[in-house]
């Protein structure tokens, strides 16, 4: 029995076990007061989320040698009858005062306005107010709306005032990303709490994993926050806030598949340390081919254009390889610690009745394995329906006005500004060029169909030549988040490149937008072949076959889409959201293959395992029986931690928290319980080729040390 420990033993030994706990605590006393750092080391600036090789983000470096990187807030009033007298007097002293403030990085001394609709008789103005946007920009950018508030007010009387342009927007986003932590944090747990108390229907044994994932959460934030400081890792909200979200959801599914496999140990071993090690032992291929499926799929997020997506590949290896170290080094030493009372009231005793023979999901594979064919193609069938909703799929980009499940401020001032001025003032075009091409490329910009020809001056230049080059902006009558915006943006970099030896760049926010669409267009071609191809081979590698993996690839792909697809509906006609991110495809379709293939390598390597002993069809069968309670509570943990990230204002994370969620129980309920165990019964031995399974079914094909693990 000793040798079929192996290295499991150096986990839950009699004194390893001690060892064990003794530095996990030793390393989370020191890693805790770094983990409450990690938001400090976000950097939220344009640059960390733009492609690094795009024209919009070359324009935004070449402008900082011009001035700092400033956005403006732009302070909207507006009376529909008209500005009174009394307003357009409060208006000017509201720039006067504004041209005072200089705190929270507001550059008040170049306020521009107030500028009115029309001379004669005004029914709105606005004032321009820029704002410094350093590294320390996105913690100020909510202070300084603030100061701004400060002196202009909420309006009274019939006169509607608002702050908005994207240092209003740039506000409302800071505001809804602050906490994001904290709020995930204790959303993530409640839902881990509530699930464990569901599954385990012990008050005592939920501590256990809570308390391991939670030390696995504050040793991944010390470590990125290191990586961040010191080794130049890019972290922002949407990593640290999905870093959260995985290492509950990964972290508890582990967990959860250790604890079963214990439990059946412990019915077959008097020695607690005994039964662990063997579940380790067992389970542990499985557990650490799982996290390895995860870990390496993040990487492949290396590959990305897209800074956010790039930064966010190491950022979530690190979390789930941490809780996966977590899972299968402090949590199992834990419960050995603990002992059997742990599982109070439901204590498993040594001789307990195996229940793997009985149940739900025994009765489930016996009634699959009457007509495999017929379930497999039905099921397949009603997914391919679901996955016709991707006709609704709309991942073209959203505006900032449909970003917020609410209506802040900003959203509000953007929708009165457009009533009044050109759509696109507050977010201008940023052209830089050559200063002996300067006047061509301003006669460009501004003979371009989709730009304001008055909002910029020939010679373009109120700005200070820098080593020969020039920078200046020009407004855009279409909405700047808008599709005509970013068609002039094409446009206008056509008209700038065209001027011989110009060098002109055409930047800004339209223009980043414009390129985070092309880079999220190659980051989906180039990285969701990779992901497929790192899932193939770890498949292949673990089961030592080809059909089974080819198989299991195609269930979650499947899977994927039908989620994508039910999503789109769900989206369109019942929460009616205006479309989706850019980006939101390429996500979802990472973390739902790479977190919905778990489930599949805990059933799999169990049905291998058990057709060693018994042959391929019946070990389906009890393959499913043993792990389909698990793996449903898994699913449901997992599920419930990601639709916490709906808890956030935000509708990007909402959508991806929904699709996830909704993907992994459909990979539960379905594609694993359902499609994959028809599958399996369907093929037969012939599952397992080219491996001599598929020729020597049962105990006759397996291997020596197959069949000792069994008999232990």
């Amino acid at each position: 029995m000793r040798g079929n420990r192996g290295v499991a033993h150096l986990v839950c030994g009699r004194r390893a076990k001690w060892v064990v706990l003794g530095l996990w605590v030793l390393a989370l006393l020191v890693t805790v007061p770094f983990a409450q750092k990690l938001s400090d080391a976000q950097d939220n600036d344009a640059q960390s989320w733009l492609p690094g090789s795009a024209e919009s983000t070359q324009v935004l470096e070449i402008s900082q040698d011009f001035r700092p990187e400033q956005i403006p807030a732009v302070v909207v009033y507006a009376r529909e009858g008209g500005l009174t007298a009394a307003d357009r007097a409060r208006i000017q002293q509201d720039a006067s005062d504004l041209k005072g403030l200089h705190d929270h990085g507001i550059r008040g001394a170049e306020t521009h306005g107030p500028v009115y609709d029309r001379p004669a008789d005004p029914r709105a103005a606005q004032i321009y107010v820029p704002i410094t946007m350093d590294e320390k920009g996105w913690e100020r950018i909510g202070p300084a709306v603030d100061s701004i508030r400060g002196v202009v007010g909420t309006g009274e009387s019939g006169l509607a005032v608002h702050i908005t342009g994207p240092g209003g927007t740039s506000a409302d986003f800071a505001e809804a990303f602050e906490g994001i932590d904290s709020t995930l944090l204790l959303a993530a747990m409640g839902v881990v709490v509530v699930m464990l108390l569901i599954t385990y229907r012990s008050p005592t044994l939920l501590l256990v994993p809570l308390l391991s994932v939670t030390a696995a959460l504050f040793a991944a934030q010390a470590l990125i926050y290191f990586l961040a400081t010191q080794g130049g890792l890019t972290v922002n909200g949407q990593s640290a806030g999905i870093l959260t979200v995985l290492v509950f959801g990964a972290g508890t599914d582990y967990a959860l598949l250790l604890v079963a496999r214990y439990r059946e140990e412990l019915r077959r071993h008097e020695d607690r340390h005994e039964a662990m090690a063997l579940a380790l032992h067992r389970a542990g291929p499985a557990v650490l081919a799982s996290g390895a499926t995860v870990v390496l799929s993040m990487l492949v997020l290396l590959a990305a254009e897209m800074n956010s997506t790039r930064g966010l590949g190491p950022v979530a290896a690190i979390g789930v390889a941490v809780a996966l170290l977590a899972m299968l080094t402090l949590f199992p030493a834990l419960l050995v610690v603990f002992g059997r009372w742990i599982f109070w009231p439901a204590v498993p005793h040594f001789g307990d009745a195996d229940p793997t023979e009985r149940g739900v999901w025994a009765r489930t594979g016996r009634r699959i394995a009457r007509t495999p064919r017929a379930v497999w193609v039905a099921t397949a069938v009603a997914l391919a329906i679901c996955s016709l909703g991707l006709i609704q799929l709309r991942a073209a980009g959203i505006s900032n006005a449909d970003a917020f499940t609410g209506r802040p401020d900003s959203v509000v001032g953007q929708d009165v500004s457009a009533r009044y001025f050109p759509a696109g003032s507050g977010s201008p075009l940023v052209i830089v060029s050559n200063q002996a091409q300067a006047r061509e490329v301003g006669r460009a910009v501004a003979g371009t169909p989709g730009v304001v020809p008055t909002s910029l001056g020939l010679p373009p230049g109120t700005k200070p030549s820098y080593e020969g080059r020039v920078l200046f902006e020009a407004t855009m009558s279409a909405p700047a988040d808008s599709d005509a915006a970013k068609q002039t943006v094409e446009r206008v970099r056509d008209a700038v490149h065209a001027v011989p030896a110009a060098d002109a760049k055409v930047g800004g926010g339209t223009a980043a937008l414009l390129d985070m669409d092309a880079a999220t267009t190659h980051d989906d071609v180039v990285i969701i072949p990779l992901v497929l191809l790192v899932v193939l081979l770890i498949l292949s590698v673990l089961l030592r076959a080809v059909v089974a993996p080819l198989l299991l690839i195609g269930t979650v792909v499947l899977s994927f889409t039908a989620a994508l697809g039910l999503s789109a509906m769900a989206f369109r006609y019942f929460f009616d959201y205006a479309g989706e991110g850019t980006d939101f495809p390429l996500f979802v379709f990472v973390f739902l293959v790479a977190l919905g293939i778990d489930y599949n390598i805990f059933l799999t390597t169990r049905i291998r395992e058990e057709a060693a002993r018994r042959g391929t069809r019946p070990g389906v069968v009890t393959g499913l029986a043993a792990t389909g309670a698990v793996i449903t509570s898994a699913g449901l943990v997992l599920a419930g931690t990601f639709a916490a990230l709906g808890t956030l204002p935000m509708v990007a994370f909402a959508e991806i928290g929904f699709t996830v969620a909704l993907g992994v129980l459909l990979d539960t309920f379905v594609v694993r319980s359902v499609l994959v165990t028809a599958l399996f019964l369907d093929a037969g031995p012939k599952v397992w080729w080219p491996h001599r399974l598929a020729r020597e079914d049962g105990t006759a094909a397996a291997e020596p040390s197959e069949v000792s693990r069994s008999a232990g």
